[in-house]
């Protein structure tokens, strides 16, 4: 978990607990002071930062992750006597110009005489003497006349939309640049001074002091300054010193928006600011508390609620995967309208979501020499749903006929058809407009695959030792999308070939057909291809001839690209059954093919396609993804992107108890998790010493889900694991009632009651 901006998982938190364990009357200071030595929490000074980490300890401590001693009470400390009535202060009183002041000194605040003037000078201030913000610096303005009054300057505020625009700030930077700001909190010229023109001199003072001394007190020398003017005020002063007014504030504060004027205190503050260190969040926790956080851990907020809502509503969506509506997914109306809150906040989006869910993809993808990346597109329909917005047509018709989104998304798989997660997703809704019209090539829906195909470049240096394939089928027959992959080092392509290109291939003195250059060839083998059910059409294996071969493909007319050297992989179904079309598919691909087994190696490749084709099924009919109903297209892909990675578990858990079927179920269930559905599937309290396999647990859920387990149905599907998880966790959350003792540290969730807790970072 985050706290107080840093980040204590599992294993730092267990330090914790053993050194208090070790040491039990170790106060919190020393504790305190251990835990920046572990994190390396120092200031940019490079002293530890206690006080957050204090404060850090006791978040900790409130909430049950970690527990500290008892704090024992300070001995009440002697009463001082009273003291004597300050000195009045020695205020100036001036009608002339600046020349008669003499010489004037700005004095930084430093002793308790020094805090007592400020005080009383400040009382005479509009606002008076209230407490400042953060790091803060006092300045008392003194001539040979005496006091002329007084300035305060402290930590900037931490989002202002006017100052952040015109800086160029996205979030990351703010957050790591804020402390190079600083706010002009108050600024007096005593009421008995009326000399013209001293305001914006001293100003111009401060500007050119106040850099030095804040960078002696806090190691940070900054750069810009910034103050709010009341609109009873011009901030004439302001603007004759060389300061510039950005816009306005919210106003949040007492309901008066003021104006914002900012001052660079170097020549390009705006393009150091713009420059300079980006703050990130945390990174993905090395021991996730369960397969939300393993998933979501990633999610590059900064506000810890927004990750612990996602985690629940993961868990809600896993827990009940078929139902329509997201009230019977959520439980209760509180954990509803905080769904409904989350899908519309505007820091969350799919792309966010989902990234954070492909750090997890990598670290899978990691681990394999060879991954198969199919690209697919389906359509989302909501004709049902005439309230939503932002919705397009999916079909033929533009008027009246059906509307929805258009995803299109890959996902990454091992060669044995073992789903790693999702790579890549991107969802929109056409224009009515230009629909079924002809548009410039940038504007196509085509460049979808070029997207999806350059996200897995992107990614690609992330797994080095691991070789990607990207698969599309006859959509993706772009010319363009192979000159794309030229380069060696980017990930290789297998696209099976669109006889309507009309492809042609170039040899020595002639053009020849694509299709006719690959019929020409020699039959090299055969391979025996199951393939899967279409609609009424039952799954049967089919008897390919396989012919193989280099091409070199002309590029298209209007396309400027130099011949693009392939292998061509065609598959011919000789004598299919009676009223079944037979196969004839022909796969290009930029992967060496020069011998028989890599050419039915190419084939088996291209079946990972039909993995993605399975994901939808289970997007729509599983998860039921086109029963929303949010109202917005917006947080149509927000629901949508915790969905994609639901399908893309329950499909995972499927496929792994039929590829490593001795595999421990620990490896996916935790410890309540298989104990509550050994106790349920076998009516015992009795619990084995060894937990089961993967894939007697698997089959067990099946079971309770209606999968009748005989030799001759296989394995079971995901339609039935669907079933028996929603039964699951009921039979889960009845174990942990009669063992209340496993549910401690089993979820990192927040204790009961604790609805709202602070954001992790208040600067």
């Amino acid at each position: 978990m985050r706290v107080c901006g840093q980040w204590f998982d599992t294993p730092l938190r267990e330090r914790i607990m053993g050194a208090v364990r070790q040491e039990p009357a170790i106060s919190r200071r020393s504790l305190a002071e251990r835990v920046c030595d572990w994190l390396g929490w120092r200031n940019p000074r490079g002293e530890p930062c206690l006080g957050s980490a204090r404060r850090a300890l006791a978040e900790l401590h409130r909430r049950g992750a970690v527990a500290l001693p008892a704090v024992a009470p300070f001995p009440a400390p002697p009463q001082p006597p009273a003291p004597a009535p300050a000195a009045a202060v020695p205020a100036a009183e001036v009608d002339g110009d600046l020349a008669m002041l003499g010489p004037l000194a700005l004095v930084v605040v430093t002793t308790a005489a020094e805090r007592a003037t400020y005080r009383q000078l400040m009382a005479q201030h509009p606002l008076g003497d209230q407490p400042l913000c953060g790091a803060q610096l006092r300045y008392l303005f003194h001539s040979d006349q005496g006091y002329l009054g007084a300035a305060a300057c402290q930590s900037a505020s931490f989002a202002l939309k006017d100052r952040d625009q015109w800086i160029g700030w996205d979030e990351a930077t703010r957050r790591g640049n804020l402390a190079r700001v600083v706010a002009n909190a108050r600024f007096l010229i005593l009421p008995g001074v009326r000399v013209p023109h001293l305001a914006s001199h001293l100003l111009g003072q401060l500007a050119r002091r106040l850099p030095a001394d804040w960078a002696a007190r806090y190691g940070v020398r900054p750069l810009l300054l910034e103050t709010f003017v009341h609109p009873d005020h011009a901030g004439t002063c302001y603007a004759a010193a060389g300061w510039q007014c950005l816009g306005q504030s919210a106003g949040r504060r007492d309901g008066v928006p003021k104006a914002l004027w900012v001052r660079p205190l170097v020549d390009d503050a705006r393009r150091q600011l713009r420059l300079g260190p980006a703050r990130r969040p945390a990174e993905r926790p090395q021991t996730p508390a369960h397969w939300a956080e393993a998933e979501f851990g990633g999610l590059k907020v900064w506000d810890v609620r927004l990750k612990q809502r996602l985690y629940q509503l993961a868990e809600d969506f896993w827990g009940d995967a078929q139902s329509r509506s997201l009230t019977r997914r959520c439980a209760d109306r509180a954990r509803t309208v905080a769904a409904y809150r989350f899908f519309k906040n505007p820091r969350i989006n799919m792309q966010l979501v989902l990234g954070a869910h492909r750090e997890a993809v990598i670290a899978r993808m990691g681990a394999q020499p060879l991954v198969l990346v199919p690209q697919d597109t389906t359509t989302l329909n909501y004709t049902g749903h005439r309230d939503s917005t932002g919705l397009g047509p999916i079909g033929t018709k533009t008027a009246g006929g059906p509307v929805g989104l258009v995803l299109h998304h890959s996902q990454a798989f091992t060669p044995d058809g073992v789903p790693l997660g999702v790579v890549s997703a991107e969802c929109w809704a056409r224009d009515p407009a230009a629909h079924q019209t002809r548009r410039a090539p940038a504007e196509r829906e085509s460049g979808k695959w070029l997207a999806a195909y350059q996200t897995l470049a992107d990614l690609a240096p992330q797994v080095p030792q691991t070789t990607l394939v990207s698969i599309g089928d006859r959509e993706a027959d772009l010319f363009e999308l192979f000159a794309l992959a030229r380069d060696p080092q980017s990930p290789r392509l297998l696209v099976r070939a669109n006889r309507g290109r009309q492809r042609q291939v170039m040899s020595a003195d002639q053009l020849t057909p694509l299709w006719d250059h690959l019929g020409g060839l020699a039959v090299a083998g055969r391979l025996a291809l199951q393939l899967p059910r279409r609609g009424a059409q039952a799954a049967r294996t089919a008897a390919l001839e396989l012919r193989f071969g280099p091409v070199t493909l002309k590029p298209p007319g209007a396309l400027q690209e130099s011949p693009l050297p392939l292998w061509a992989v065609s598959l011919r179904e000789a004598a299919p059954p009676a009223g079944v079309a037979g196969v004839e598919w022909l796969l290009l691909t930029n992967v060496a093919t020069t011998t028989l087994a890599e050419a039915q190696e190419r084939v088996r490749w291209y079946g990972a396609r039909w993995g993605i084709e399975v994901l939808h099924r289970t997007l729509k009919t599983g998860c039921q993804i086109e029963e929303r109903q949010l109202g917005f297209a917006a947080r149509l892909e927000n629901c949508l992107a915790i969905d994609l990675v639901v399908a893309w578990r329950i499909y995972y858990l499927t496929m792994l108890g039929r590829m490593d079927p001795e595999a421990p179920c620990t490896l996916f269930f935790q410890e309540p998790e298989w104990k509550a559905l050994y106790t349920w599937y076998h009516h015992t309290t009795l619990l084995p010493d060894q937990p089961p396999t993967l894939q007697e647990a698997t089959r067990w859920i099946a079971i309770k889900g209606g999968f009748q387990g005989r030799k001759a149905d296989g394995h079971p599907g995901a339609e039935v694991l669907w079933h028996g998880l929603q039964q699951l966790d009921v039979a889960i959350e009845m174990y942990l009632i009669y063992h209340p003792e496993e549910r401690v540290g089993w979820r990192d969730e927040y204790p009961p009651g604790y609805l709202r807790p602070l954001p992790e970072d208040t600067s």
